[in-house]
C-alpha cells in the first residue's frame, strides 16, 4: 500500500437502486434497497479508496462490516455512499461510512478492509481448495 493512504481520505459512490439491489419478497410495490446490497455497495466504495492507493498486485478483502440501515430507499432512487479512512494499521484499514438518498440519511456504520498481495491470497485459496 502506498503512503498516500492517510486518515481522512474520502470517496463517494453514487448508486442507482435498480431491481437487482431491491428486496422482492414484499411485492413490486414495496421494492426497496436491500440491506445485503447496501453492504456490498459499502464494501465497493471502501475498496475503491484502497485501489487508488495500492501498489501493483495488491487488492483488499473485507473483514468487518457494522451497519445501521435506518431508512428505506425506493427502486429508481439514487444513494450516495461516502467512506472515510479513520485508521490505518499496516495493511488493516478502518472506514466510517454513511449512505444518503435524496431525502435522508439511510445508513451509517463502519467497515474494515485488509490490503493483501493478490498472489499471496491466490496461493492461500489454492491451498484451501486442495484440502477439500
Amino acid at each position: 500500500m502506498k503512503e498516500t493512504l492517510t486518515l481522512g481520505c474520502t470517496k463517494t459512490l453514487r448508486v442507482i437502486i435498480d431491481d437487482a439491489r431491491t428486496i422482492d419478497f414484499m411485492g413490486e410495490e414495496m421494492r426497496v434497497y436491500a440491506t445485503p446490497e447496501l453492504v456490498r455497495d459499502i464494501e465497493m466504495t471502501c475498496r475503491e479508496i484502497l485501489v487508488e492507493h495500492s501498489d501493483a498486485g495488491e487488492d483488499s478483502v473485507g473483514t468487518r462490516v457494522v451497519v445501521d440501515h435506518m431508512g428505506a430507499t425506493l427502486k429508481s432512487m439514487w444513494v450516495d455512499i461516502t467512506a472515510t479512512v479513520t485508521a490505518v494499521e499496516g495493511p488493516l484499514v478502518h472506514f466510517e461510512v454513511t449512505a444518503n438518498d435524496a431525502l435522508e440519511q439511510i445508513a451509517r456504520g463502519s467497515h474494515r478492509r485488509f490490503s493483501v498481495p493478490v498472489s499471496k491470497l491466490e496461493q492461500k485459496l489454492k491451498a484451501k481448495l486442495a484440502c477439500l
